[in-house]
């Protein structure tokens, strides 16, 4: 009983001798280049974003972020990877609302649960949803569109970034707003769509401004309604005003940590974004790409978070989705 009381003590004294030691290892944070996992491809919308945030992150700490995208299964695989990572600050994730709360909604494998596995640091903003077309989309506004889409049900294609994400399921939303029969093609990335939207391979794809404003611009794409407002496009008009009411979801990027993160790290990279992005110019350079800035706390995104897993959960239930 002695050496057990005694190997205690030892422990104890152990412990309290490293403990200003930790706090000095956090007080120098960040000492080394941190890792932004984005997990999406290259060229999409969110990649966009998260280059954006994380090279004005990086001026605010002084620090070296690198991005580092980790594509595949709508998000899941690099949000994933961010989860699995050591919780020391030197890992972060951009979390989209289809990698984190709409992933374990739609997905039976999903290897992390949305709120308890990380840290969540700050909501950076929302985008409306735009739904594009190409040449085999057969119209060249939302009434054609839907016109020439009822005549051919089942025949028309349109595309997602995977079966795990918010476009999918506001997609299979729209069908049932619209009364529309449609043929699903999933994708890694939007960026991978594009190419197949301008050669007719897939007809539309719902996604977000800042990956295909250009797009639209330049005449590759057409661009037949918006969920919301945007700013980057504000000629096309929205869902409501053509007869589709009720179709107005926004989605959201945002920034989480592995869980277990000292909230004292997360803090700081929250008031770093939120000292960039709610003043000008680093608020109009996301405004420039159709993202309205938030930098919302960490409590209040990890709400956001739960809350939002609840809604979608409750869509997928009346629209009959099944996870899988």
């Amino acid at each position: 009983m002695q050496t057990i009381w005694r190997r205690r003590l030892l422990q104890g004294a152990a412990g309290a001798l490293a403990l200003p030691a930790l706090a000095h290892a956090q007080d120098a944070w960040p000492s080394r280049p941190i890792r932004c996992i984005v997990p999406l491809p290259p060229g999409g919308g969110t990649d966009v974003v998260a280059r954006l945030a994380t090279r004005r992150l990086s001026e605010a700490l002084g620090a070296t972020v690198v991005v580092e995208n980790r594509p595949g299964a709508g998000g899941t695989i690099g949000s994933d990877a961010v989860a699995r990572a050591a919780p020391d600050g030197y890992t972060i994730g951009i979390a989209t609302t289809s990698s984190h709360p709409v992933s374990t909604v739609l997905r039976r494998d999903v290897p992390y649960d949305p709120v308890t596995s990380f840290s969540a640091i700050t909501l950076l903003g929302a985008t409306p949803y735009i739904l594009v077309g190409g040449r085999a989309a057969g119209a060249r506004d939302l009434q054609g569109f839907l016109a020439a889409t009822r005549g051919r049900p089942g025949q028309v294609s349109y595309a997602s970034v995977g079966v795990s994400t918010l476009g999918y399921l506001l997609t299979r939303q729209f069908e049932q707003l619209a009364g529309l029969t449609m043929n699903h093609v999933p994708y890694r990335g939007s960026s991978q769509v594009y190419p197949d939207l301008i050669n007719g391979t897939v007809a539309v794809l719902l996604d977000n401004p800042p990956g295909c404003a250009g797009l639209v611009r330049d005449g590759s794409l057409t661009a037949f309604a918006v969920t919301q407002r945007s700013a980057i496009l504000p000629e096309v008009p929205s869902f409501a005003s053509l007869g589709v009411p009720g179709f107005d979801a926004a989605f959201w990027y945002g920034l989480v940590a592995p869980a277990g993160t000292p909230p004292a790290i997360t803090r700081r990279i929250q008031q770093a974004l939120a000292g960039q992005f709610l003043a000008d110019p680093g608020r109009a350079e996301m405004r420039a790409m159709d993202v309205e800035p938030v930098m919302s706390t960490p409590e209040e995104f990890g709400r956001t978070i739960a809350e939002d897993a609840r809604k979608w959960r409750e869509m997928a239930d009346r629209l009959g989705i099944q996870p899988e």
